[in-house]
């Protein structure tokens, strides 16, 4: 069950990177080399919210910013532009007992456990590391706390004095799951996170999200390449494409009737039982570098039924009452 209100809301937030020309470089653009700062355009004016208890799903190509805008979302990256809202206030404004607040509330689980966790420190001390420093519960607590959380997750509270390399990846992806409840978040920001998992795996900790999300109230941004898998679980999709979100609206609907070519092409080739004599093909070309982003639509070099206004003009975004957006000049008044 969705609760009312925004628990997180994204405005027009853009994030860059940006790495400067050095020593070497720049003693080589006094000999008459060019040399340039480089600026990677990763996200690209997004607008995003989440409700108590809703999962939400950033889906797109590999390179088209989602993980970079789920850092955001978490509080690992800050916005270049645009403003981040936890409970309503502007995370960039807040005082140190709100933002830790925050902080805490907005936990991310990364794609790779095995690379997230300490090899040389034992389960137990990586999942109550965190509630410990920011006094979550008394010392003589620690273990009664941690062990509950093994449980929770569906781990026998015995392997804590473990270390990350005696566990399969499925039990890794549940300490990294173990871990971040440990601070008694609202939010969970999943990237990838059953990507590199067995099937028979992924769906048990599928079921785990969505058990602890009826148990816990907790809320997902749900950051995968499989549609298949957002399809069952989410409750709204947001597709991007290098940097912008370019079609949303609840996961039904998409499913159903998608507006943007990107995201009909990307539903055409997920599998179904029903197509097994069809013939797939993918998305023509490469996704463009973010360095260097076409102008316009940033699809319009592999679209189908790009038109001359689709290279000229950034297509503006249209909402519809049910709550879609898409962000296609054929969807507002054509490509010509």
């Amino acid at each position: 069950m969705i609760a009312s209100g925004e628990l997180l809301r994204v405005a027009h937030v853009s994030k860059r990177f940006v790495k400067s020309v050095d020593l070497a470089g720049r003693i080589a653009n006094k000999l008459g080399a060019d040399n340039r700062e480089t600026v990677v355009h990763a996200v690209d004016n997004v607008d995003l919210s989440v409700a108590p208890g809703e999962v939400v799903a950033l889906v797109g190509e590999s390179g088209c910013g989602k993980s970079t805008l789920g850092r955001v979302i978490a509080g690992i990256h800050d916005p270049t532009e645009g403003e981040v809202f936890w409970r309503g206030d502007n995370i960039a404004t807040m005082d140190r007992a709100a933002r830790q607040a925050f902080t805490l509330g907005a936990q991310m689980i990364f794609q790779d456990p095995m690379s997230s966790l300490n090899p040389r420190i034992r389960a137990g001390e990586i999942v109550g590391e965190a509630p410990r420093v920011h006094g979550l519960f008394d010392a003589k607590d620690e273990d009664d706390y941690v062990a509950g959380l093994f449980r929770q997750v569906g781990l026998d509270p015995d392997y804590r004095r473990r270390f990350p390399h005696q566990f399969s990846g499925g039990q890794r992806a549940r300490i990294g799951i173990a871990r971040a409840l440990a601070v008694k978040p609202d939010l969970l920001v999943c990237d990838e996170s059953v990507a590199a998992l067995d099937v028979s795996i992924q769906a048990q900790v599928l079921n785990l999200f969505m058990d602890l999300r009826e148990q816990l109230g907790l809320a997902y941004v749900f950051i995968s390449h499989d549609l298949g898998v957002v399809r069952h679980i989410s409750d709204r999709i947001f597709v991007m494409y290098l940097g912008r979100v370019i079609e949303s609206g609840p996961s039904e609907a998409i499913f159903a009737a998608p507006r943007h070519p990107y995201t009909q092409a990307l539903l055409d080739n997920v599998p179904r039982l029903d197509a097994r004599k069809r013939s797939f093909t993918t998305v023509k070309g490469e996704i463009p570098s973010p360095l260097h982003p076409p102008s316009g639509c940033h699809f319009h070099p592999r679209c189908p039924v790009a038109g001359p206004r689709c290279a000229r003009e950034v297509p503006v975004r249209t909402e519809t009452p049910d709550g879609r957006m898409a962000a296609c000049h054929l969807v507002s008044g054509g490509v010509t």
